[in-house]
């Protein structure tokens, strides 16, 4: 098997499964893009197998400390491992991520289940190149109805793939209804701009309507209603939310009337919306696509949160509730954090946290790839200070 001799102190050697091109000492026996290689080190000793690509910033992922193949036995066995890592954690396998990338041991695969559909992304060209295995594998254990290759993601471009989407297994399932904390989305896996449902959010939804009875509640980013429609359920005296996407306004006027509540959708770009509104809110809830897809852009998304949240909690009074997030691993707890203390001094604002948030456990992180752990949030409180 051709492989890769890894240079001394690359991150490999602390758990991380990722190799670099500054991070190869020499290749051997003519590696292939999308092939499976062995890596070794810098004295000939194994360190598992890997898929390659030098297209790709990241060279070689690997998905086994021992030689191992890309078969359908493998996929079969992995897959399984996953769905019973959920059934575990106590999340409902038929609505969830079954499969993480590496934090399910392969590697640039994704694989949503929606009931009786799956949507699945292949990230890397080595899954890619094996997706007829990749739906053999989830044909023999789901026995699905379809299979959506939901791949319109722009990390495939750092892969060297164009984007496309197409039915892998069935035929187009349309629109249909899911549920999920007692209410209805309608969502689209072949022709909506996303699936209408954040699957890694939807503990997070949970939370923070508990907090929402009886208060008047702004959702920012609100997508398609997720955390507004919760606080509707839950009895919020009055919400609004806000996105700048037509469609998505329009998919959460549509989930609210599905559901018979009560929400108050405007189009409107939050940046501005926060400058100019009213403090008449009890709860704001900021929610963001995320700001940056790389640490040259980190600082920049650093100011963009740090200007929603200065604007957000200029508009609460004593006892308002803030819960912010961030979906990129590039930004840190701490920082994200940081960040929004710095915001508070500069509203003259003091800040009591009463809750924090992390993505769903069927996004399992792996504690040596800290770029598995990419969602963070924090709820908090306004205290009087005199």
């Amino acid at each position: 098997m051709a492989g890769l001799i890894i240079a001394p102190r690359a991150r490999i050697f602390h758990g991380h499964e990722w190799v670099y091109a500054t991070e190869i000492k020499k290749s051997f026996g003519n590696p292939q893009p999308g092939d499976v290689i062995s890596l070794k080190d810098f004295r000939d000793r194994p360190l598992g197998s890997a898929i390659y690509n030098p297209l790709s910033q990241i060279v070689a992922r690997r998905f086994s400390r021992r030689r191992q193949d890309l078969d359908l036995d493998f996929f079969t066995r992995r897959i399984r491992q996953a769905i019973e890592a959920r059934e575990r954690a106590g999340i409902d396998p038929c609505l969830c991520r079954l499969v993480w990338s590496e934090s399910d041991g392969i590697p640039g695969l994704i694989v949503d289940r929606y009931g009786a559909h799956l949507s699945i992304q292949t990230l890397t060209l080595a899954m890619d190149l094996r997706k007829d295995l990749i739906r053999d594998a989830l044909l023999a254990l789901l026995s699905p109805t379809s299979i959506v290759l939901r791949n319109d993601s722009p990390f495939r471009k750092a892969e060297g793939m164009e984007p496309g989407i197409e039915m892998l297994h069935g035929s187009n399932p349309g629109s249909f209804v899911v549920r999920s904390n007692e209410l209805d989305f309608e969502i689209d896996l072949f022709d909506g701009q996303k699936t209408g449902l954040y699957l890694d959010q939807l503990e997070s939804h949970a939370e923070i309507a508990r907090l929402a009875p009886g208060k008047r509640v702004l959702d920012c980013f609100t997508n398609q209603g997720g955390f507004a429609l919760a606080c509707a359920k839950a009895g919020a005296a009055k919400v609004t939310a806000i996105d700048v996407s037509a469609g998505a306004c329009q998919a959460a006027r549509h989930n609210a009337a599905l559901n018979g509540l009560e929400v108050e959708v405007l189009e409107h770009n939050v940046f501005d919306f926060l400058k100019h509104a009213k403090p008449e809110y009890d709860l704001i809830i900021l929610d963001p696509p995320s700001f940056t897809r790389n640490k040259k852009t980190l600082m920049d998304a650093m100011r963009g949160y740090k200007e929603i949240h200065l604007r957000s909690l200029k508009l609460l009074d004593k006892s308002g509730v803030l819960s912010t997030f961030c979906c990129s691993h590039h930004a840190s707890r701490e920082l994200f954090l940081e960040n929004l203390a710095d915001a508070s001094v500069d509203a003259k604002k003091s800040l009591r946290l009463i809750a924090e948030h992390r993505q769903r456990a069927d996004h399992p992180i792996l504690i040596t790839l800290p770029e598995t752990g990419y969602l963070k949030g924090f709820t908090v409180e306004v205290i009087a200070t005199r």
